[in-house]
């Protein structure tokens, strides 16, 4: 399995801004549950893809199995991947609290949908639409700099309540 990673520089910069990405409201769809209910510690777990080309489907949680963060319901597809989010969420939880980190780069909280997601240097980003992730994908590391530095003056905004364009949630699994 192989991963997105940063240069040094870049990196340490990115890493910067990581702990201030999981302080404000987790976005949270019209499903109740963080990333739509899609199990974020399985993101980890599925194989990245080149630049460029689609990421694997997002596994489904099951709304039977969950765990609570940042002032939101995680669901989890079993209770070994909750237990490890409930160990470290911080490590699993999406940056920028579920919201598109394009739209954050540009200044603002916009959703993001679970199927557009890229892991880079361990850390779980998402995006809104197959256009945004191509303007995402232009400058990754400049990106997610930019997000970082805009993401200290939106963080404390209100979480996003728009709904993902084009976009039909199945999760969690009941």
């Amino acid at each position: 399995m192989t991963r997105f990673t940063l240069g040094l520089a870049a990196a340490a910069t990115a890493l910067s801004f990581a702990s201030a990405a999981f302080a404000g409201d987790q976005y949270v769809d019209e499903t109740g549950f963080a990333v739509s209910g899609y199990d974020v510690v399985a993101y980890f777990d599925l194989p990245t893809n080149a630049v460029g080309t689609p990421p694997a489907a997002p596994v489904a949680g099951n709304a039977g199995i969950t765990a609570e963060y940042n002032g939101s319901t995680f669901a989890f597809s079993s209770e070994e991947n909750r237990d490890k989010f409930a160990a470290n969420p911080a490590q699993f939880a999406p940056q920028f609290d579920g919201h598109c980190a394009y739209g954050v780069a540009k200044g603002g909280k916009v959703p993001a949908n679970p199927y557009l997601w890229r892991i880079v240097d361990d850390k779980l980003y998402l995006n809104i639409t197959d256009v945004v992730v191509g303007f995402w994908e232009e400058d990754i590391p400049g990106n997610i700099t930019l997000a970082g530095s805009n993401w200290v003056d939106i963080e404390a905004d209100a979480a996003s309540g728009s709904t993902i364009p084009k976009f039909s949630s199945t999760a969690p699994n009941k």
